[in-house]
């Protein structure tokens, strides 16, 4: 078990290999589809992001509201969908996504090419999830509701590595 603090991890990237579980600790950036294309845009357009992409770790979540807790359940939507944007954003330096599902050939190239990582976690584990968030923010996009980009504080946030930085993979392309 490989412990890892967010948002500086491109040190222990390299050492990842697929299979590996990993606690991820630390700030962690939320963002699903419709935040992707807008912050493409803004790195397209040479604006200033609302984060530094430079060793980030990236969620692709979708929360739900829970009144009575940090977040309601979160786990993790398909990855697939971020396919078209992933590359871009590697390349400005973020050094882990998380999410669910295979990813496409152009994205392992991309992982591999820029010595980031793809880290896998558990559909169906929301609810466990929300245990290790210790805290939210909405950084942009407040507009875009559940699609908001967030940053979240995590504590011993359990994943797998599933495509090193090396593009070896869980997954068939």
């Amino acid at each position: 078990m490989q412990r890892l603090n967010c948002p500086d991890i491109e040190g222990g990237v390299a050492a990842l290999r697929v299979g590996q579980q990993v606690l991820l600790n630390g700030s962690v950036i939320v963002m699903r589809d419709a935040a992707h294309k807008k912050i493409c845009e803004m790195i397209k357009r040479g604006e200033q992001l609302p984060f530094n992409p430079r060793g980030a770790v990236i969620y692709y979540m979708g929360p739900c509201p829970d009144g009575n807790r940090v977040i309601g359940s979160c786990g993790p939507t398909t990855s697939k969908r971020m396919d078209a944007y992933a590359p871009l954003l590697y390349a400005m330096g973020v050094a882990a996504t998380v999410g669910k599902g295979a990813r496409s050939k152009e994205v392992t190239c991309s992982i591999r090419d820029n010595k980031c990582c793809y880290l896998a976690a558990v559909g169906g584990a929301g609810a466990y999830y929300s245990t290790c968030v210790k805290s939210k923010e909405v950084i942009a996009f407040a507009e875009l509701e559940s699609e908001a980009v967030l940053r979240i504080e995590v504590e011993d946030f359990p994943t797998i590595v599933a495509i090193d930085c090396t593009g070896s993979s869980l997954t068939r392309n």
